[in-house]
């Protein structure tokens, strides 16, 4: 049976174009990973995290239905109770101690969070006439490496990059490690997801392996999937924007040292990464993808940002993450 033939027949994939883009306020900031470290409770470092109420310190694939588990969403898009999250970042003093960076909010109104991409085609092809497939209820990944620490490590993560912004439309060029001069509008962190998923697995042991890039080239290029994973999914972009400004002491910069350190204990930038859990209400994502549109969303249903910046979770782990800090929160040695 020939490929194309096969995946009709399986019955699972619907194929669509467009580009979605939305802002998602903070919904909290943890030192959970339910993803990673299911159940650990406090897990190993600190993550912030945007989306659906319904994250919490285990979410297991058997409880898969996020939009059914969550009651409110800190995304634009109430069909939207997936949740994303990242490491967060913070600054090392000279006296060795660390205060968390503030998050800047793109998006007027919100309360810090991410703006979150999911498109078909390079971001700027208005056209988005590529056929991808919407993921499916259950679906979950991870993209990066904590543990990493220079470029050999990260190779295999295309496109975790770095933006040191000169002001609030910065958007080039971008960095493959943390930028090693003061960024005037702030440091944006760039996380791209795999896009080509083997058909079959909501999820893998490792997070990763049930997905991959492109054979050759990049998703912007059109590079094609490789015969292992043959499903073409929208690239999910997100960006975050970390609010440097008040960190920006020359000084800090000398002889290629730089004082930022991801919560992990990264002060390289290769550490990079991100989760997602998939959580859209029933075929809203199908139907907007469907619907051949380029950041326009007339089938899916907004609320106000003052509702996003309502919905929140409570705090599950009960410790001190604003002041200025001793170590990282979990101890974590800056490596």
């Amino acid at each position: 049976m020939q490929l194309n033939t096969l995946i009709a027949a399986l019955g699972l994939f619907a194929p669509a174009s467009a580009l979605l883009r939305f802002g998602c306020s903070a919904l909290t900031v943890q030192r959970l990973d339910p993803l990673v470290e299911p159940g650990m409770n406090p897990s190993t470092h600190l993550h912030q995290i945007i989306g659906g109420n319904s994250f919490n310190v285990s979410m297991p694939p058997e409880e898969h239905d996020l939009a059914a588990l969550s009651t409110c969403t800190s995304c634009q898009f109430t069909e939207d109770l997936s949740n994303y999250w990242t490491a967060v970042l913070f600054y090392r003093a000279k006296n060795g101690t660390f205060k968390r960076v503030p998050q800047s909010a793109q998006i007027q109104g919100n309360q810090g969070g991410m703006v979150v991409y999911y498109m078909t085609d390079a971001l700027f092809d208005t056209a988005q006439k590529s056929t991808v497939t919407a993921f499916k209820p259950g679906f979950r990944m991870l993209v990066g490496d904590s543990t990493f620490r220079d470029r050999e490590q990260a190779r295999n993560f295309r496109q975790l990059t770095y933006i040191c912004m000169e002001n609030s439309g910065t958007r080039a060029p971008e960095y493959i490690n943390f930028p090693t001069k003061p960024c005037p509008g702030g440091i944006m962190a760039n996380h791209r997801f795999p896009t080509c998923w083997d058909g079959k697995n909501l999820d893998s042991p490792n997070h990763q392996d049930h997905v991959a890039y492109p054979e050759s080239g990049t998703f912007e290029s059109g590079g094609p999937c490789p015969a292992t994973h043959p499903v073409r999914l929208p690239q999910i972009l997100l960006e975050t924007v970390w609010d440097t400004r008040a960190f920006n002491n020359p000084a800090d910069f000398t002889d290629g040292n730089q004082p930022f350190v991801w919560s992990s204990g990264d002060a390289s930038g290769f550490s990079s990464h991100a989760d997602y859990l998939f959580g859209w209400k029933d075929d809203s994502l199908q139907r907007h993808l469907d619907g051949h549109t380029y950041v326009s969303a007339p089938t899916l249903k907004t609320q106000s940002t003052a509702l996003q910046n309502q919905c929140k979770v409570k705090d599950m782990v009960g410790e001190d993450i604003d002041s200025w800090l001793t170590s990282l929160p979990g101890g974590n040695p800056v490596a």
